[in-house]
């Protein structure tokens, strides 16, 4: 769970009982916290999150002699010595792991600092996720701390502009099938809210048009080992009950996956799998409804699925179909609307 970096330290607290509401195990707390929140504060948090059963991530900007953005923590992942008593200091109150952000191209140093990073995070039992940073190489075999890296256009700039907002469909229907395929990717995407601001209220911030559908078919398209969803506690009465639901059960990791159909930056839809439930997800970027028969030789004949559907207007609803002996079943997805199957 993504909270609002600019909330106020009752506010972080209300996500934690959101988070704890929905079932997850983490809340992310942005930048910005050394100086609006203080870690006295952030170790009260974290206790409180505890009784919760939500561990809290920690945002921190990685610095160096490339990196002069004014966001906080500064100074302390770039020196080993200080980074390292930093996360003591997070052992000590509980914290799980940390976001470090703004690194600045692939020299041998930075590549260094990233390993550097991880190395002493996993002495203290951090988990770690990079932002702002390259794609990830190899790292999900070398450290069993690492969690994701963002490496792409991510949730953040549906709420810096509008244009972003516009392109949603077709940049995630190219993310799953070029940056996602790399490894891990930290989107922070599956939103329910209708605007892009803490609030949900129309004169603040940019505006989604993507469906529910599509927010709760993103969370399965896009994989990270640790998935932050853009969630906001108002969901739990303004969001219809079955997304609210779905987002309470979706899995984070997956044991197997497989392309369905899809053509880069115009749909995708792919099959996932938990122990023993599919998830078929599937989204749309181009004007036109696609209309698909898919063939699912993974299910049995006969068994009921769950259907989350959008019609042309993007009004989601869920419904319970069987597939059909030939294991082939009908599927319509609107432009920017999505579609998801489980059996």
């Amino acid at each position: 769970m993504k909270m609002d970096n600019n909330t106020t330290f009752p506010v972080q607290k209300q996500y934690i009982d959101f988070s704890n509401a929905l079932g997850y195990e983490t809340i992310l707390v942005d930048a910005l916290w050394d100086t609006q929140i203080g870690k006295d504060k952030i170790a009260e948090l974290a206790g409180y999150g505890h009784t919760k059963n939500v561990g809290l991530y920690l945002w921190y900007n990685s610095n160096g002699y490339w990196n002069d953005a004014p966001q906080g923590p500064r100074g302390m992942m770039d020196n080993a010595a200080i980074r390292r008593k930093e996360m003591a200091w997070m052992k000590s109150i509980g914290v799980k792991g940390i976001k470090v952000d703004f690194f600045g191209g692939d020299k041998q140093v930075t590549m260094k600092l990233y390993e550097d990073i991880l190395t002493d995070a996993n002495d203290f039992g951090l988990m770690v996720i990079f932002h702002g940073c390259t794609l990830p190489r190899g790292w999900e075999r070398m450290h069993p701390n690492y969690a994701a890296s963002e490496a792409v256009l991510a949730s953040e700039n549906l709420h810096f502009g509008q244009a972003s907002c516009d392109n949603e469909a077709k940049n995630a229907a190219t993310h799953t099938f070029i940056r996602n395929t790399v490894g891990s990717m930290d989107f922070g995407g599956s939103a329910l809210n209708k605007f892009y601001n803490s609030d949900n209220i129309s004169n603040k911030g940019s505006k989604r048009i993507t469906s529910d559908v599509f927010a709760l078919a993103t969370a399965v398209l896009f994989q990270s080992g640790v998935q932050h969803f853009a969630l906001a506690p108002n969901n739990l009465t303004d969001a219809p009950d079955w997304a609210i639901n779905f987002m309470k059960e979706v899995p984070t990791t997956w044991d197997e996956i497989r392309f369905l159909e899809g053509y880069p930056g115009k749909y995708a839809v792919f099959a996932r799998r938990k122990e023993n439930k599919w998830y078929i997800a599937g989204i749309n970027a181009q004007k036109e409804t696609i209309k698909l028969k898919l063939k699912l030789p993974m299910i049995a004949s006969g068994t009921a699925l769950k259907y989350y559907s959008d019609d042309e207007k993007l009004n989601g609803k869920e419904e319970t179909i069987k597939l059909k002996n030939n294991k082939e079943v009908e599927i319509k997805i609107p432009n920017n609307g999505g579609v998801l199957l489980l059996n």
